[in-house]
C-alpha cells in the first residue's frame, strides 16, 4: 500500500496534483449545483495524468462517496419506482462498456472521451426538448445508453441529462433524478471495474488524495444551488466543458 502511494507521488508533480485538485473542486461544484457535470469535466483531465482504468475508477469512487455523504439533499425528491427500468438497463450497459474499456488504448480513450464531451456540449447547447413526462421505453433506452458510457468512460451523463431536461421541468426534481441515477451508476460502475481488475492499491490512494477537494466543491456547489438555483449555470458550465473537450481531443490527436 505504501509503495503504491510512493509511486503516485513520484510520478506526479505538485503542479499536476494541484491541477487535479482544482478540477475536482470545479467539477464537484457543478455536480452539486445542477446534478450533473462531474465526470464530464473530471475524467478528461484525469486521463491526462493516469491510465484510463484509473481515471474511471477515481471518478466513480468520488461520485459514490460524495453521493452517499450528501444523500439527504436529494433523496425523496424524485420517486424511485419510475427509475427502475432505467437503472436496470444501465447496469447491463455498464458491464458492456467496461468490457469495451479493456480493449482500447489510452490515446483512443482520450480521443473518444474528448469527442463525447464536445458532442454532449453541442447537444445540450442547441437541443431544447419538449416538456413531457418520460415513458418506460424512453427511460429504458436512456439507461442502456448511459450505462455503456458509464462503463467505458465513467461518463453516464449525456443521455440521462437530456432525458431529465425533457421529462422534468422542475429544477429540484430534475437535479434529484440525476443525482439518484448517478449514485446507482457509480455503484454498478465500481462493481464492473472490480470484476475487470481495474481497482488496486493506487486506486485507494488516488481517492484519498482527491476526496477533500470533492467534498469542498460539493459544499460550495450546494450553497450556490440553494441561493441561485440553475439560473447562472448553463452558459458558463457548457463553455468550460466545451473547452475541456477540445483540449483533450487535441491532446489525443497531437
Amino acid at each position: 500500500m505504501l509503495q503504491a502511494l510512493s509511486d503516485i507521488l513520484g510520478q506526479t508533480s505538485l503542479f499536476e496534483l494541484s491541477l487535479v485538485w482544482a478540477v475536482v473542486v470545479f467539477a464537484a461544484v457543478m455536480r452539486a449545483f445542477t446534478g450533473f457535470g462531474f465526470a464530464l469535466t473530471a475524467v478528461p483531465v484525469f486521463a491526462l495524468f493516469m491510465p484510463p482504468s484509473q481515471a474511471v475508477v477515481l471518478s466513480a469512487s468520488l461520485t459514490l462517496a460524495v453521493s452517499l455523504l450528501t444523500v439527504k439533499t436529494y433523496w425523496g425528491q424524485y420517486p424511485l419506482k419510475p427509475m427502475a427500468p432505467m437503472v436496470a438497463l444501465a447496469a447491463v450497459g455498464t458491464a458492456t462498456g467496461a468490457a469495451i474499456l479493456t480493449s482500447i488504448s489510452p490515446t483512443q480513450f482520450k480521443l473518444a472521451i474528448g469527442i463525447s464531451v464536445i458532442v454532449a456540449c453541442l447537444g445540450l447547447t442547441f437541443y431544447r426538448p419538449s416538456r413531457q413526462r418520460g415513458s418506460t421505453l424512453l427511460s429504458s433506452i436512456t439507461g442502456l445508453c448511459s450505462g455503456v458510457l458509464n462503463g467505458a468512460f465513467a461518463i453516464p451523463g449525456p443521455p440521462v441529462i437530456i432525458y431529465a431536461m425533457a421529462a422534468e421541468p422542475e429544477p429540484s426534481r430534475s437535479r434529484a433524478l440525476l443525482m439518484i441515477f448517478f449514485l446507482f451508476s457509480a455503484v454498478v460502475g465500481l462493481v464492473s471495474y472490480a470484476v475487470a481488475g481495474f481497482i488496486n492499491p493506487s486506486s485507494l490512494w488516488l481517492f484519498l488524495l482527491a476526496f477533500p477537494a470533492m467534498y469542498l466543491g460539493d459544499k460550495l456547489g450546494y450553497r450556490l444551488f440553494r441561493r441561485f438555483g440553475t439560473a447562472m449555470y448553463r452558459r458558463v458550465a457548457l463553455s468550460v466543458l466545451f473547452a475541456v473537450g477540445l483540449s483533450i481531443t487535441a491532446n489525443a490527436l497531437l
